[in-house]
């Protein structure tokens, strides 16, 4: 029991920091980015990803659906932090194992509705923004989630619009995208999804 809170508080801390780092990154255009992170944590963050985008379409009066609504990789890494911290809190204490569980699920569940909450939160404020992504369209941008290659899939990508810097799905129908990568937007191609390919080659789609 104990090695399962222990591993649960590294990797959910690890990936947690990760984020963060990854965030600060995404803001910062100017700064270098390690991306070969993206071998262990964009893979997670598609799957993650591909269960948003795959669970959104079940209907709202499925409980399960409900549930699948706000799983994501970041609800993930908050239930697992906190899951293993309480649970390592609890076997310190002492408290008894069963007790010890409950409260680290009741913790990491708490955990993942709040950052749930958070984002659903963050994702109004953009929405009432009246940001238009058609003024990004030209600007630079960079992959936060991965972006599968040749139009397969979606990544997301960060870029500031109208002096806000804001989180956007994303597809290329250039070479897959690894997170940290420089690209430019170039049109809008759906509802809240970017087209957009790596600086390397703006210049071929311009032409």
């Amino acid at each position: 029991m104990h090695n399962l809170f222990f591993y649960s508080a590294l990797i959910g801390g690890v990936l947690l920091v990760v984020q963060i780092l990854l965030l600060v990154v995404g803001i910062d255009h100017g700064a270098d980015v390690d991306v070969d992170v993206d071998v262990d944590v964009g893979d997670v963050g598609d799957v993650a990803h591909g269960l948003d985008t795959h669970m959104g379409d079940v209907d709202g009066h499925d409980s399960s659906g409900a549930f699948f609504k706000v799983l994501s990789f970041k609800t993930a890494v908050a239930f697992l932090t906190f899951f293993g911290l309480t649970g390592l809190l609890g076997m310190r204490a002492p408290l008894p194992p069963g007790m010890t569980v409950v409260l680290a699920v009741a913790a990491g569940s708490l955990a993942f509705y709040f950052v749930a909450y958070l984002m659903s939160a963050l994702a109004k404020l953009q929405s009432s923004g009246n940001i238009k992504l058609e003024n990004a369209v030209g600007s630079t941008g960079r992959v936060y989630l991965r972006i599968p290659g040749k139009g397969t899939g979606f990544g997301k990508v960060t870029v500031k619009v109208q002096g806000r810097v804001i989180e956007v799905k994303a597809r290329t129908q250039g070479e897959e995208l690894a997170t940290g990568t420089e690209v430019k937007m170039l049109r809008v191609s759906g509802p809240d999804v970017m087209e957009v390919c790596s600086l390397d080659e703006g210049g071929s789609h311009d032409q």
